[in-house]
């Protein structure tokens, strides 16, 4: 429509005096592009081919041959952009990114810190957490070739942290020194893998081994989400089998047990209190779980009385964040307010639902668990610092040892970091800047050596939380016509976004009176929403929709034009089945071993070239977005019906032999013509008795008018 309204002159509605005269315009659009022939063979000139790209394609993954090759080169590339990254910041859209981001972060940061807690008895727990994941993004968000990933933890981290703690539990060795020992391996292990471009080895990762990654990830938020909701309705307990009638008669009491432990005698030793001292009867539920009583009562359930408007008020918040958040994503396409006004509410749809949520609990009164930040800091036990000596109380031998375990860490280190730079920077992003692989992996190899001297958790990229931050800074064209939908433009690429989050992230201990008033099942609800939202555009789920769908309700897929259907599912169940593979690994006790899995990923999809051609999989596993492949491909058929119309129309064809150029007179060949694609029209304009007609009849009005 605009470049229609450009080429013409439009005349406003209402009377027309024929006497006025209409201005040339100014300008005249060039024609060059109308008149260019198109050619035979569907190409387009030298200056102006379009030369697709192959899976990865790109300077980023070439190897150099030289040490520090890669790295230099993405360096090179990364420079010239480093001020437009702070200066393409200046928008409320980043705003909105950062405060989503960052009540995003928090939650699973805290709650990290809290299971290595556990798993450590208090040597990394959730102020080390804060402080390791508030210094790694920082200098990840200033200096990384992709500041657009957003650092967290893993699962495979915090099962090796476990293991590592009971090996040193049970051979009396200094669990932080040992961590220590291995952190400086890992690091050192990174900077070879970025010394020797192995990060070039990204190229044989292709959609295959993407989205069977990134599916698993944002259904384990899923599910974690779901998961502790459930969790929820252990700790506030309800009663399902209440009888109304017996209401009056419900208690719940706090009573001595009848067999006190070793460790209850303990507990009342160090209170200075006997048997005979505690009144039971007068005891709160927190002084009854601090004096190791018991509750008994029919109103009683296992940790305590039953609590059942806090379940169900936390299930009322957790959906309605979910539905709340996608709702308000939305209404940038509703019929309400100005455009600008939509768009702002678009971009801020998790903050203001998180804030409307925090207002009605806080109204509603009713006690949900709350988010818990440390206020101190300093680390959780007095017997560490912030500085942890590699070897010691640990023999010399243990610094040599720890590069064995260092080798498992770095393979998973390479796999989550690799991967998820892998899928933000898919071709359908649009992103304008380049990327960095062997920076990126750089800057996580000296992060993750800092922090093992200081006795912090390792982060590594977190890929739903990445792409999150991507679709929160997408940007869309302004729709200038009534119906026309907005087109993706590419993403807002800079650095403040990912630093101000993890800023924030760092001074969450002093803003503890704020966040202690967030409730947790809002916080949950945003994970849920974040795995929803991230599962759209994975093209697995689009072909696993096909199994339940007749053929004449089917989409218009790019690849259903070029792969027969029984194909298309036997890799659809390919990938399923790997999926499920890399689930039951990730639940189970092997998860340490998760990154070999998705490694391994790679050989299933190079053992597929034995089932499938090699055009089947272009299609089947490719990078190119859907809308850009179908719209080359009907772009193609409409060049060769021209391409065949031109040759049809044309007296002669030029083609190239050497230096010269051969003329072939079409118009004496003798060729036939299709009768279903002829113009009759046109083809009885041309013949003898039409032309002798028309001639008799401007022969007659010219004779007409002399009279």
């Amino acid at each position: 429509i605009d470049e229609f309204l450009d080429q013409v002159t439009v005349l406003p509605p209402g009377e027309w005096d024929p006497s006025i005269r209409i201005e040339p315009p100014k300008s005249v659009p060039s024609q060059e592009k109308r008149k260019a022939p198109k050619f035979p063979n569907g190409s387009t000139p030298a200056g102006e081919a379009f030369k697709e790209e192959g899976h990865h394609a790109g300077p980023e993954l070439q190897r150099t041959g030289r040490l520090f090759g890669g790295l230099i080169l993405d360096i090179q590339r990364k420079a010239p952009f480093f001020l437009s990254d702070f200066k393409d910041a200046l928008s409320l859209q980043c705003l909105a990114s950062i405060l989503f981001l960052y009540c995003a972060c928090m939650s699973p940061v805290i709650t990290f810190g809290g299971l290595l807690g556990e798993a450590t008895q208090g040597r990394i727990s959730a102020i080390e957490s804060l402080f390791g994941a508030s210094l790694t993004g920082i200098a990840y968000s200033l200096f990384a070739g992709q500041p657009l990933t957003i650092l967290g933890s893993t699962g495979p981290v915090l099962v090796f942290e476990k293991i590592l703690f009971k090996f040193c539990r049970d051979y009396g060795l200094s669990y932080l020194s040992l961590r220590g020992s291995i952190g400086l391996w890992t690091a050192f292990l990174c900077i070879v893998l970025v010394a020797t471009d192995a990060s070039s080895l990204v190229c044989y990762i292709t959609r295959f081994t993407e989205e069977a990654f990134a599916a698993l990830i944002c259904i384990i938020f899923i599910y974690e989400a779901l998961e502790k909701l459930v969790h929820l309705g252990e700790v506030y307990a309800f009663n399902m089998h209440n009888d109304l009638d017996k209401l009056t008669s419900y208690s719940c009491v706090c009573s001595e047990p009848e067999k006190p432990s070793n460790e209850t005698l303990r507990v009342w030793r160090s209170m200075n209190k006997s048997r005979e001292d505690i009144v039971w009867s007068n005891l709160t539920v927190s002084e009854c779980l601090e004096h190791h009583g018991v509750f008994q009562g029919s109103a009683c359930g296992h940790h305590g009385p039953y609590i059942p408007d806090v379940l169900f008020w936390s299930v009322i918040l957790f959906f309605a964040t979910f539905f709340l958040s996608s709702f308000l994503k939305k209404f940038k396409t509703k019929r309400y307010f100005p455009t600008k006004v939509r768009s702002t509410i678009s971009d801020f749809a998790v903050f203001l639902t998180i804030v409307i949520m925090v207002v009605i609990d806080y109204l509603v009164g009713i006690p949900s668990p709350k988010l818990n930040v440390p206020e101190k800091f300093e680390p959780t036990r007095k017997d560490r610092g912030w500085f942890i000596d590699p070897l010691g109380g640990n023999p010399w031998w243990t610094l040599l040892i720890a590069a064995l375990p260092a080798l498992l860490c770095t393979i998973l280190i390479f796999m989550d970091q690799q991967i998820t730079a892998v899928i933000i920077n898919r071709k359908e992003h649009k992103l304008k800047k380049g990327c960095g692989y062997h920076l990126d992996l750089l800057m996580v190899g000296i992060m993750l050596g800092i922090c093992s001297l200081m006795g912090l958790p390792w982060f590594v990229a977190a890929t739903v939380l990445s792409i999150s931050h991507v679709n929160s800074l997408k940007v869309e064209s302004q729709c200038s016509a009534p119906g026309e939908q907005p087109k993706f433009l590419g993403i807002r690429e800079q650095r403040v976004t990912g630093l101000m989050i993890f800023v924030l992230m760092g001074m969450s201990v002093s803003m503890t009176s704020v966040l202690k008033f967030i409730p947790m099942p809002v916080l949950y609800g945003v994970f849920l929403y974040m795995g929803v939202s991230s599962l759209k555009g994975i093209q697995f789920f689009d072909r696993i929709k096909l199994f339940g769908m007749p053929a004449k309700h089917q989409p218009d897929l790019i690849y259903l034009r070029y792969v027969p259907l029984w194909k298309v599912h036997i890799f659809t169940v390919v990938q399923l089945t790997c999926l499920v593979l890399l689930w039951v690994i990730k639940a189970s006790a092997a998860a340490v071993v998760f990154p070999m899995m998705v490694l391994a990923l790679v050989f299933i999809r190079k053992l597929m070239d034995l089932c499938f051609t090699k055009k089947e999989l272009s299609w089947l596993d490719d990078l190119m977005p859907e809308s850009k492949k179908k719209t080359e491909d009907d772009k193609k058929i409409k060049e060769k019906e021209e391409a065949e119309r031109m040759f049809s129309d044309s007296d002669s064809v030029h083609l190239a032999y050497g230096e010269a150029n051969l003329d072939f007179p079409v118009k004496t060949l003798k060729y036939s013509t299709d009768p279903s694609v002829v113009n009759i029209s046109d083809e009885m304009a041309k013949t003898a008795q039409w032309k002798a007609l028309a001639m008799s009849t401007e022969n007659a009005k010219v004779t007409r008018a002399n009279l």
